[in-house]
């Protein structure tokens, strides 16, 4: 009685029997957008506020006379976090999530849920479950890594007595979800240990002070990051709900740390939906996982007509590569290759992919990196990121339209000791999202004590800050990197960037081919050639004592 049909189904979707944990967005409202959808995420704050409080005020009546359960509340609670959540994903304000957290965690608290076993009802049951699944991945994009590890025991105790209970279709699905969860958890490749032996969970997310600011006197550009699109097509890496592990490691990367987000606990008896908790500014996101061709261009398009002035949108792809058909005649953007979209239809895997684009081409590629039908969109002022295994940019690329266009590009292939890994996410985003933790992956380092962490951690800073200073000082540097350099996002994104470049090129493991490039290139003796960098570099190595993995310059590597 206290909430539409219509608004419902707008914020939760209509019940389905897909993936247990893919939490879908609205059915009813356009997915992309900054406006169309507050109104009604308004109201339905409004309507699930006066529900909880009121009954609240008449617990003992509901009890009582009309024999309120104690999950039917634990429901109302867990729907109060699936709308926080959702406005997260809207908004991009990690607060959201943390009050989303607050929920999840309350029903927990007070086993709200502790006695639907005993009603006897599977969907109930499954009501349950999906909590479980839902609270998971909050915990996750809070690096509540310990909790994760609580909340999947629990999750494998109720998927157990639920299919033992019951007599169920679903349970090869439950299990596939403990077994995403499970890989999801173990896909970070270095552990920081304490001294008892913990592991100690390192946040990626943008601290206050760690990107270098500008140098005194620098000219850059004012625009500031307003959108990010990213997607997620790579086939057989690991993801959960709808969240690859590189989906999930460039979404923090575009964000800061939430305030005080160490020191928000449940208190009993306060749980209380909020309209405006504490907010800090990211830049609105929208997590694509495995978009149709039509889904992508249309978010694009969509971006791009609302993107505010003075404003840049980035597009980070990591998909699976769809190669050259190998023709004798060059036929266009195409042939240079590109990466996969979604059919609809029933995914297949990358051996599949690779033999048909072999054959013919592939309908849903996204042809090249910036093919012809993503010309137009050029028009505004675009990064763009792949990590994909075809990452060629055309050689005779012109930007018709003369706004600022940075293109930051992965290693079309790696060493086989790092390709073996890349179910567990792609190198060249690890690089973006945790360089210490990739420089550390490339030299087979697979733990670290947390003083050593913490000491190599001071010396990258002082690397940033230098780079930060070649970067001001280089007179060639094409004026497209110091049109985006004004926004720390990008800075730091920029600055990461040429870090890998120079840990690769000294690396003895690689060699020119498995070196990142971007458009338009850099000057590589100002950046990622330059001798001071290269320096910090085999300082870093020497801490770590896997100097003798690197070259002692560049040109020993030639």
């Amino acid at each position: 009685p206290f909430l539409s049909l219509a608004a419902s189904r707008c914020l939760f979707g209509k019940p389905e029997r897909k993936r247990k944990t893919e939490a879908k967005p609205p059915l009813d409202l356009p997915q992309h957008g900054h406006k169309q959808w507050q109104s009604y995420f308004g109201r339905t704050f409004d309507v699930y506020t006066k529900l909880w409080k009121f009954q609240q005020q008449h617990r003992q009546v509901l009890d009582t006379r009309y024999g309120l359960r104690r999950w039917q509340i634990g429901e109302v609670a867990s729907k109060i976090g699936q709308l926080y959540y959702h406005y997260y994903l809207r908004t991009s304000e990690t607060s959201y999530l943390s009050e989303a957290f607050s929920f999840y965690s309350a029903i927990r608290q007070r086993s709200y849920y502790h006695e639907v076993s005993k009603e006897g009802r599977p969907e109930l049951v499954v009501k349950k479950l999906r909590y479980y699944a839902r609270f998971i991945v909050v915990c996750l994009l809070l690096n509540k890594m310990d909790l994760v590890k609580v909340l999947v025991k629990e999750l494998t105790d109720e998927i157990e007595d639920y299919t033992q209970r019951f007599n169920t279709e679903d349970q090869l699905e439950w299990n596939l979800v403990l077994q995403e969860v499970a890989a999801f958890v173990e896909a970070d490749p270095v552990m920081v240990l304490n001294n008892d032996n913990a592991i100690v969970t390192i946040s990626s997310r943008q601290q206050d002070g760690a990107v270098p600011q500008l140098e005194p006197g620098m000219v850059v550009g004012q625009l500031a990051l307003a959108d990010a699109l990213i997607v997620g097509n790579c086939n057989n890496q690991v993801k959960f709900s709808e969240l690859t592990i590189d989906m999930f490691r460039m979404l923090q990367v575009l964000e800061r740390e939430p305030i005080n987000l160490a020191a928000q606990s449940v208190k009993p008896g306060t749980l209380e939906p909020s309209e405006k908790p504490a907010k800090r500014e990211n830049p609105h996101k929208y997590l694509l996982y495995k978009p149709t061709f039509s889904q992508l261009y249309t978010f694009l398009s969509a971006s791009f007509k609302e993107l505010p002035a003075s404003s840049v949108l980035l597009l980070y792809l990591s998909a699976t590569g769809v190669f050259p058909v190998g023709h004798a005649e060059y036929e266009g953007p195409y042939d240079l290759g590109g990466v996969m979209t979604s059919n609809s239809r029933d995914s297949v895997n990358e051996e599949t992919v690779q033999r048909r684009s072999q054959a013919q081409k592939e309908m849903h590629c996204a042809a090249g990196v910036l093919p012809a039908w993503a010309v137009p969109l050029a028009e505004s002022r675009l990064a763009l990121i792949t990590s994909a295994s075809v990452s060629c940019f055309p050689q005779n690329f012109l930007n018709l339209f003369g706004q600022p266009l940075v293109c930051l590009l992965s290693p079309t292939v790696y060493p086989k000791s790092i390709q073996d890994r890349s179910q567990r996410g792609s190198l060249f985003t690890l690089f973006l999202y945790s360089p210490l933790v990739a420089f550390l992956s490339v030299c087979g380092l697979g733990s670290l004590r947390l003083g050593l962490w913490e000491k190599a951690q001071e010396l990258l800073h002082l690397v940033y800050r230098e780079v930060g200073q070649i970067i001001a000082r280089s007179r060639s540097i094409d004026q497209a990197f110091l049109q985006f350099y004004g926004d720390e996002f990008l800075r730091l994104l920029l600055i990461r960037f040429v870090f890998c470049s120079a840990v690769l090129r000294l690396h003895k493991m690689f060699r020119v081919r498995y070196f990142p490039e971007s458009y338009p290139q850099l000057p590589k003796m100002d950046t990622v050639e330059n001798s001071l960098l290269q320096k910090r570099v085999l300082e870093l190595a020497a801490m770590l004592d896997v100097q003798s993995l690197f070259f002692s310059s560049t040109l020993d590597g030639c």
